[in-house]
This record gives structure tokens, sequence and C-alpha cells, in this order.
């Protein structure tokens, strides 16, 4: 039954409180059965959007690069056989190329563009750089979430001060390692620790009063070692925090997002060959508009795919720059909740009185079930054969406990 709580409470924004007589209450908001509908809706559509954001990144990253090559070889095309069947005669023609001298070069420059690109792509490679459709898809949607994986890191941050601490912390040792507001920025009661309960669920912890009324989280999964280093010490606390949590985290810190991983050439080359497209679809938007007869053959087929080359055109620019105020706003909040963390971290350096009695509270509560080798009655190391003397030993204190 307490188990159950712990979820509910954490699915839908429960809270813990202590009666006058030290027992621990599991407070619900009044809506939480429609929170824990939409929670549960979450989990079963969660894995489908997952499979289908996976696929969709796939068929994003091998057609969007190839698709910019694509458009510039049909524009420039394009181009130049509207160019072509418009001339009349030799003097057209003449008139024609110093009219349109530079953008009867485009295509020419274009191949010399692709092929010194190509050679700069090849020294990149060689510097273990991006492939060129890697970094047309870096330049538009970016790498990816840099914390992928943060879940696993958190928890098992969490596991480890846990036991390093006999099995029994404060909400405040945890809150350096959770999503929690700063100290100057929680409105509501200071001593409101429901974000604590995620982790009572996943470690199979409960919580406990002490004689002074403080709320204590014990987790007896972890309060079991191999190993007789280390243990909840009542001098670790305060300014020793450090030292005896030297091998741990002070707090987990987020990184930030980059807007791509691609180098300044990569970006440049990426960048120079969508302008290219935006200057040929321009062009030829203003040629189509210009011709008196029915189009044909190519012409005709641009004529039609123009509207999707316009989107694409201008999408390869616009989706670069949303990102680019996304995140702004998504580092802006990596930064506040690493500084959030950062100060509860800091407060256990120099805790206050209250907190520092919770702290030697949760010290003198805390116990380490050190499994020696004394204890072991079987191992697969050896034969069972060769360990009949260890079988009858067990036995003989199963038997025992039974008759106890």
């Amino acid at each position: 039954a307490e188990r159950a709580l712990q979820a509910l409470a954490a699915d839908t924004g429960g809270f813990l409180e202590v009666s006058g007589e030290g027992e621990v209450l599991y407070v619900f908001p009044e809506d939480y059965r429609a929170k824990l509908a939409g929670k549960s809706f979450r989990m079963r559509v969660e894995p489908l959007v997952d499979k289908a954001k996976e696929a969709g990144a796939y068929l994003a990253r091998v057609s969007f690069g190839t698709a910019l090559v694509a458009s510039i070889v049909l524009v420039y095309a394009t181009i130049i056989a509207i160019l072509s069947s418009s001339s009349s005669d030799e003097d057209n023609r003449g008139r024609r190329r110093r009219s349109y001298g530079s953008t009867m070069f485009l295509p020419t420059d274009l191949f010399w563009y692709l092929d010194a690109g190509s050679s700069r792509r090849r020294r990149v490679e060689k510097d273990k750089g991006m492939s060129f459709i890697e970094s047309v898809f870096s330049f538009v949607f970016g790498n990816g979430d840099p914390n992928d994986g943060l879940e696993e890191r958190r928890w098992k941050m969490i596991g480890q001060y846990i036991s390093s601490n006999g099995g029994v912390v404060t909400a405040e040792e945890l809150a350096p390692y959770l999503d929690v507001p700063a100290p100057a920025e929680q409105t509501n009661s200071k001593d409101d620790e429901s974000f604590i309960l995620p982790v009572l669920l996943r470690f199979q912890g409960h919580p406990l009063v002490d004689d002074q009324g403080n709320i204590l989280y014990r987790f007896p999964s972890l309060q079991r070692t191999a190993s007789s280093k280390g243990g909840g010490s009542r001098e670790y606390v305060g300014t020793r925090w450090s030292t005896m949590s030297s091998g741990i985290e002070k707090f987990m810190e987020e990184k930030p997002w980059e807007f791509s991983k691609a180098n300044a050439l990569e970006r440049a080359m990426v960048a120079g060959l969508g302008g290219l497209n935006l200057f040929g679809v321009i062009i030829l938007g203003n040629l189509l508009k210009q011709m008196t007869m029915t189009p044909g053959g190519l012409i005709s087929f641009a004529a039609q795919l123009f509207p999707l080359l316009q989107i694409y055109a201008g999408s390869f620019f616009a989706i670069p720059l949303f990102r680019w105020l996304l995140l702004r706003k998504t580092n802006n909040d990596i930064a506040r909740r690493n500084k959030a963390r950062e100060e509860r971290a800091q407060e256990l350096l120099s805790p206050e009185p209250s907190l520092r009695r919770k702290l030697l509270s949760a010290r003198d509560m805390a116990q380490r079930k050190v499994i020696t080798p004394g204890e072991i009655v079987y191992t697969t190391e050896k034969d069972l054969l060769d360990q009949e003397y260890e079988v009858r030993e067990w036995e003989r204190r199963f038997k025992k406990l039974e008759s106890d």
C-alpha cells in the first residue's frame, strides 16, 4: 500500500504531511483522478511516439541533405532551359548573354563550388568531420539532446549518495540532484518535500519522523553492502560534507544545447549552398512570371514543383533561425536549473542550525549492513560438490531459524 501511495503521489502531484502524533500522511489534489488518467495515456502513447521520432529523424536526415543538391540542380537547369528556349537569333543570344551573364555562369560556379566543397569535405573527413548529409542536417535541425541518458545518470548519483550515507538521508541532501527551484525562488512552503516522492518509489524507500519532528527518508535496500568503507558519520556534516562525498558529484549538471556540432567550414559550406539555392529560386520565379509561351518538359515540371522549391529554400534558413531563438530559452532554463542545484549543494556546506540538526539526526539513524565473507554460505566460484560442508551448514542454520 505504501508503494502504491508513493506512485500515486508522484504521478498526481501529491505531497507529504506529518500529524501531531508523528504519522506521515499522503495528501492528493482534488483533480488527482484526471491527472492520473492523463499520465496513463502518455505512458501508452510515448513508446509509439518515440519509434515514430526515430524513423522520422532518419528519413529527414537522409532526405533533407539530398534535397538541397537536387533543388540546386533542378533550379539552375531550369534557368538555363528558359534562357535557351527564349533565344531567337544570334544577336539576341549575344545580348541575352550580356544581360544575364552573371546568371549564365551560376551553374558552372555551382559545379566548381561542389567540387571544391567535395575536396574540402575529404580533408575534413580526414580530421573526423561530418559528412555532407550530416552537416546539412546538423545546420538545419541540430544534433539532438546533449543530455541523453540524463535520468540514468541522475538515479545512479542519487543511489550512490544514499548508499554512502547509510541509507538514511534528508530531502535537502537529494535536492542537488533533482529539478527543484532555487531557495530564493521557492514560493510555496519551505517544508514541501514532494519532490522526493519519485526517489522513494525508485529505491523502495519510506519516510520516517525523528524525535524533533523532522522528516527523514530510509532506503533499506541501499543499506546492505559488501564493503566496509564509508558510512554516515556525524562528523561528516557541514564543512566536511565535500570530503565525505569526494567520490560523488556534488550536484547534477546539465549540458547546454549546441546550435550545430559541424565546424565553421562545414557550416559555411552548407549556408553557402543554401543561399545559392535561395538565390536561384528567386531568379527562377522572376523568369517564370515573364514567360509568355506555355512551358513544357523540364520547365513545366519545375513550374509545378516551384511552390515546394520556395518552401524548401525558405525553411532552410527559417528553421535554424527559429531553433536558434528556441535554444536561447532552453539554455537559459538549463542554466537556471544548474544554478538552483548548485545553490542547494552550497547549503549543505554551511548548513543553518535547523538543517544541521536534521542532518545529524539522519546520520544517527543511518545503518549499514556489511555482508562479511564469514556469512557467505554459497558461491558460484566453486563446484557444488566442493561445497558439501557449506550446504549442510546452510541447512542447519535454516532449520534453526525455522525452529526459532
